[in-house]
């Protein structure tokens, strides 16, 4: 696999770059972008940023490790998030986890066996007042419950 970014991309790097008085401030930024490109972020992918930045991979390496939000491993195409913090568990997250953890056969952080679907038991995605809530990919869903999150899970193609 090529692990470079296009000219166009590199372009949204320099942007990023120059936005901070630091270079190593738009790490996070340039992270997701990687992720976006390549689904998660492989060794060499980290290594890739930190040529890219100027910065050891082993600092790369340790944000990426210290957010939940970049994946360290290959994950479903259609990743699902279903939150379980306080507000999410009262009003039945824990019940759609176990439901979605049934359904496809997973629990956290694994995929398929076909990589189409995988699973994240999340703290707390910051909608409180949309308990409970669910994200397919980037989609979010709030209010939802059961029925509702199995005719987001058949609409998935």
């Amino acid at each position: 696999m090529d692990i470079t970014f296009t000219p166009e991309e590199l372009q949204q790097v320099e942007m990023h770059k120059a936005k901070y008085p630091e270079t190593k401030a738009a790490i996070m930024p340039v992270l997701w972008m990687a992720q976006k490109k390549w689904g998660w972020l492989s060794e060499d992918v980290m290594r890739y940023v930190g040529e890219l930045l100027h910065l050891p991979t082993a600092h790369v390496k340790g944000v990426a490790s210290f957010y939940t939000m970049y994946f360290k491993k290959p994950m479903g195409n259609y990743h699902i998030q279903v939150c379980t913090n306080i507000s999410c568990m009262l009003r039945g997250g824990e019940d759609i986890y176990r439901h979605v953890s049934n359904k496809y056969g997973i629990k956290h952080n694994q995929s398929t066996s076909d990589g189409r679907i995988s699973l994240e038991e999340v703290e707390c995605m910051g909608a409180c007042g949309g308990a409970p809530m669910i994200a397919v990919n980037e989609v979010f869903y709030e209010n939802v419950d059961i029925n509702e999150v199995e005719k987001v899970l058949n609409s998935l193609t």
